[in-house]
């Protein structure tokens, strides 16, 4: 049985962190597909579509990278080809898990979308890249796109240019803070009911702090995906591995989701068995007060309520109120 919930599924993303190894990946893939989730999700781009060779790094790229190289020479390390794709996509069919990208130009949405995937994810970098959200809009793909850095015109804007076409219940948004890790005072999880009643479509979690409590909340507060990055090793080098949850991580948070499942329930008003057993001992039923003879009047001077409940419920008090008793009843006796 799978963890993932009726209303909100776990997107497990590698990203980056195969490091280009195939090996790699496949070994997380084996991971990731052992506790049931629903989607592991990679990165697509083409190194010379997605920056100049130029391009500096990130300072939490440079922390975690640790020697000088520039963003392209990073990126093309990392960089999956078809035949790559291709590989992995199979491989994940094979382990009975979803395989996901983000794109992140209109090439490297050409490459993937060879693929029959259950969405495209639009990574918060690409959300003012309108010649992709056009492409985007005009493709059958369900579109899942990440909110970081953008303020809320901007994301007005990327709503409206994806819905050109497109219906608004093929879109997703998620709430995202673009920082690695994201501290926890700066997670706002508010923004996504925020996002929810502002633009009327689904929003989940991208999810890129070390906690393991954060996933609960969300699911809580109603995201329908969850989306956290993965690693074998957050001391591997590579640019996301410390902001990654490993595999104890991933246990823990697989099995919380699942137990806020249980833990909130139906949408509904539950009576559980052990409470109808309980209704005996806590609930109250009408009593004789005193002894009352047959053809005398009830009255509250000589009814009560009280526990154990048995048959006539203290609803039925006022009911009694003015009737003649049919029979005799002796004090303490119930009233049926």
């Amino acid at each position: 049985m799978s963890y993932t919930t009726n209303n909100c599924k776990l997107i497990i993303e590698i990203g980056v962190n195969h490091n280009g190894s195939i090996e790699s990946a496949k070994k997380m893939i084996d991971v990731i597909s052992t506790y049931n989730v629903e989607y592991v999700k990679f990165q697509s781009f083409i190194a010379e579509e997605l920056c100049l060779k130029n391009a500096n790094l990130a300072r939490y790229q440079k922390n975690n990278l640790k020697k000088k190289i520039s963003q392209f020479e990073m990126l093309k390390k990392y960089e999956l080809d078809f035949n790559k794709h291709n590989k992995l996509y199979n491989y994940c069919k094979k382990k009975n898990i979803k395989f996901v990208s983000s794109v992140f130009g209109v090439e490297s949405f050409k490459l993937y979308n060879k693929f029959k995937t259950d969405f495209i994810k639009v990574p918060s970098g690409e959300i003012t890249n309108l010649p992709l959200l056009n492409v985007l809009d005009n493709s059958n793909k369900r579109i899942i796109l990440s909110t970081g850095m953008s303020n809320i015109k901007e994301i007005e804007e990327a709503v409206k240019t994806l819905s050109k076409t497109k219906k608004k219940n093929k879109l997703t948004l998620m709430h995202c803070v673009s920082s690695y890790p994201t501290k926890l005072d700066e997670i706002n999880l508010n923004s996504i009911i925020y996002l929810k009643k502002k633009f009327h479509v689904p929003v989940g979690l991208s999810d890129h702090t070390d906690s393991v409590i954060i996933p609960y909340m969300a699911y809580q507060m109603g995201a329908c995906y969850i989306e956290k990055h993965f690693t074998l090793n957050k001391n591997l080098n590579g640019p996301d591995h410390k902001a990654s949850i490993n595999e104890d991580q991933l246990k823990e948070i697989v099995f919380g989701v699942k137990k806020t499942t249980n833990i909130l329930g139906k949408f509904a008003k539950v009576v559980t068995p052990e409470e109808v057993k309980n209704r005996a001992v806590v609930r109250k039923s009408v009593y004789a007060k005193k002894n009352i003879k047959k053809g005398q009047i009830f009255q509250n001077n000589n009814l009560k309520i009280c526990r154990p409940f048995y048959k006539n419920s203290p609803k039925k008090f006022f009911d009694l109120i003015g009737k003649k008793a049919k029979k005799n009843f002796k004090k303490n006796q119930i009233i049926v």
